[in-house]
């Protein structure tokens, strides 16, 4: 059984024996005990209803943790993706630049080999100029020398 301030306020003792105890003094001694146990009470609930705003504000920070290391973990995921996308990215440009180089190596290769192929020709016909040019000045030479004669 539980005892509260208002029981030790209303308790009552029976007929006073001889030589027993004066009832002013117990009266005033358990209005003492009772006011005592009521502060107590008050100071014991106000400790429990602390106690239970803590326990929630400690519940409500280990939420907002758990929230932040989600937060956390994401971004991080986000990041290696974001990562993960760009090393991709850059290996693409790199084989497409390369795919590109080896496209202009090969362009520039046969247009070397149309401008080699185009001397050779402007060569021959050089060299069939000179040989037309030389067989045209005989000609004329041989008509000269023969009218001289």
């Amino acid at each position: 059984m539980k005892i509260t301030p208002l029981d030790i306020q209303q308790q009552q003792f029976k007929g006073k024996l001889i030589g027993g105890l004066n009832p002013d003094e117990v009266d005033t001694f358990l209005q003492l005990v009772a006011r005592e146990m009521e502060e107590l009470v008050r100071e014991n609930n106000d400790l429990k209803e602390h106690a239970r705003k803590a326990s929630i504000d400690q519940e409500e920070l280990s939420q907002r943790e758990k929230e932040l290391r989600e937060t956390l973990l994401a971004a991080q995921r986000v990041i290696e993706g974001m990562k993960d996308n760009a090393q991709k990215e850059a290996g693409l440009i790199v084989a497409e630049a390369e795919i590109k180089a080896d496209r202009l190596l090969a362009d520039s290769e046969n247009r070397l080999i149309l401008l080699q192929n185009e001397i050779r020709e402007l060569q021959r016909q050089k060299l069939q100029f000179e040989s037309s040019l030389r067989s045209l000045l005989d000609s004329y030479y041989k008509m000269l020398t023969l009218n001289e004669e």
